[in-house]
């Protein structure tokens, strides 16, 4: 399990008290929570911190805020306090907002030497707006909600999220975001949900019914999106959730295996602000319940959750996992929500301990390691002289280790440049003939082959959604394994779209575009 997991899993345990009201894992789910605050109480450990993204923050963020809006057992007095934790993410993650790149928005990675760090991905900015909207909502502070609106509108500027209400992976800064990765996955509206929701509650408790109804727009139209794109089937009467861009060719990784249970948590949670969804998502988690529970045949225990609800016949799909498990329970308790208490604000019974500075002590916010002081001219001065000396050091041993007894110094010199141009004009080649970047990326991205060089692979037979067999080294998170890459700036890709007809689904032929493979249908169209 990674260490955005765990918190996700921590979140997963407090619903599981906040639904059953069972305290078994109380305990262990408050020191989990607090062994990981860090330093400054702001989730950034010394073990994890040099390695982690704004997104791996944010979902433990996430989850302490749900600690304070569902009144979970406060920690010991000497400990932080959830609302006090959540509060820090969020001010640790507004220092970083970056104006310079894209206009705004957060970085995937949070330091500079983490692959990944000139990429903006929409799990960030929802982790973000997420907890923004829901301390607006919990604290009546307005600065809260105004960073909401911040995120949001940079979100649809940069058209992560469309009109239609899909939101895209992200983009890289090298082009100014301009050149979006095109995969959707249901975490991302999953928390933009949750937090249209709060944001809709807030601004409706304040009786600003313009803002109350801008915001149940926002609602509706993302929870359009995630029915058409996040759950298979003809109507709403018999749809089950699916993780449309990597589950019908069996690609999930770990970490997307356990977007299914935040999509459903998100969505239970959504219609306790947003009452008028009920209905709607109470039949779609009550489907996808039913398909779950069916998975859960598996392992020695035959009780062990397979991951593949739709489509399946009730058929144990053979994966065991953490989230497997986290999925299968968090659409199962979603089925309670009407017998749930609402959340509570901090003037409506809520009574954990708030610090609208914390985090502030945390640091730099321009990618350097906590405990750095800050980097002036004399500084860089130094760090030049450094460079020069150790290059300097560096060629003369080349040039002794090449030098040949019997030439001459002036011979040997001009043989160590010969050699130094051959050793560049080759790697340069190389780099040319491969035509396409050598060096792995943490960060998102794909290469895509031509639509008509790939195989079609059996796994996807069962679903109306055609495919390439492109594949890649990368292990890029939260990317289908078979589209990981570097995505070519300007390069030609495929959309792959399906359409419904009498006779069921007929894919078309697939269209040239410059945004990527889409794995999906039209907005709108839904699949058999």
């Amino acid at each position: 399990m990674s260490w955005w997991e765990a918190g996700a899993m921590f979140g997963a345990l407090i619903d599981y008290w906040y639904y059953t009201g069972d305290t078994t894992y109380n305990d262990i789910t408050t020191q989990g929570l607090q062994f990981q605050v860090g330093p400054y109480n702001d989730y950034m450990p010394p073990n994890q911190t040099l390695a982690e993204g704004n997104d791996d923050q944010g979902f433990w963020g996430m989850t302490v805020m749900t600690a304070a809006e569902y009144a979970f057992p406060n920690p010991p007095e000497n400990e932080p306090g959830w609302l006090a934790l959540a509060q820090a993410v969020f001010n640790t993650q507004a220092e970083r907002w970056d104006t310079q790149n894209c206009n705004g928005g957060l970085r995937w990675q949070i330091f500079t030497w983490n692959n990944g760090y000139n990429y903006k991905n929409s799990i960030s900015q929802a982790c973000f707006f997420n907890i923004a909207a829901r301390l607006a909502l919990y604290t009546g502070n307005t600065t809260y909600a105004d960073w909401a609106v911040k995120t949001w509108n940079w979100m649809e500027d940069v058209k992560f999220i469309d009109d239609s209400y899909r939101i895209y992976d992200g983009a890289h800064t090298d082009d100014g975001c301009k050149t979006i990765t095109p995969y959707e996955f249901s975490y991302n509206v999953g928390s933009f949900l949750h937090g249209a929701a709060a944001m809709y509650a807030y601004y409706n408790g304040l009786g600003q019914a313009s803002d109350s109804d801008t915001w149940k727009g926002h609602v509706d139209g993302l929870m359009n999106s995630t029915e058409n794109i996040f759950f298979f089937g003809d109507t709403t009467e018999d749809r089950v959730m699916i993780e449309i861009s990597c589950e019908p060719v069996n690609l999930c990784d770990i970490d997307q295996l356990s977007f299914k249970a935040f999509l459903s948590r998100w969505m239970a949670a959504t219609t306790k602000w947003a009452p008028w969804t009920y209905d709607r998502v109470k039949t779609l988690l009550r489907n996808s319940a039913k398909a779950a529970i069916a998975q859960c045949t598996g392992g020695d225990n035959g009780r062990m959750c397979g991951f593949k609800w739709a489509n399946n016949s009730g058929a144990y799909d053979g994966t065991t996992g953490v989230g497997q498990q986290m999925d299968a329970m968090e659409v199962i308790l979603g089925n309670m929500i009407q017998e749930a208490s609402a959340p509570v604000t901090n003037t409506t019974g809520g009574t954990s301990t708030g610090d609208s500075d914390a985090g502030s002590a945390a640091g730099p916010d321009d990618g350097r390691a906590s405990g750095m002081g800050a980097i002036g001219p004399g500084d860089r001065f130094g760090a030049a002289i450094l460079t020069i000396i150790v290059l300097c050091g560096f060629l003369t041993g080349l040039v002794f280790m090449l030098a040949d007894e019997e030439k001459s110094p002036k011979e040997n010199w001009a043989n160590f440049r010969s050699s130094m141009t051959d050793l560049s004009s080759g790697a340069l080649f190389a780099q040319i003939v491969a035509g396409r970047p050598t060096a792995e990326e943490k960060g998102k991205g794909l290469v895509v082959s031509d639509a008509s060089s790939g195989e079609h692979s059996p796994a996807a037979a069962a679903y109306p959604l055609p495919h390439n067999n492109e594949k890649s080294s990368s292990r890029a998170r939260t990317m289908p394994q078979y589209l990981r890459g570097v995505l070519s700036k300007g390069a030609t890709t495929t959309t792959a779209t399906t359409n419904n007809d009498a006779a069921g689904i007929s894919p078309p032929a697939a269209t040239s575009n410059t945004r990527g493979h889409l794995l999906r249908r039209p907005f709108g169209q839904r699949y058999a």
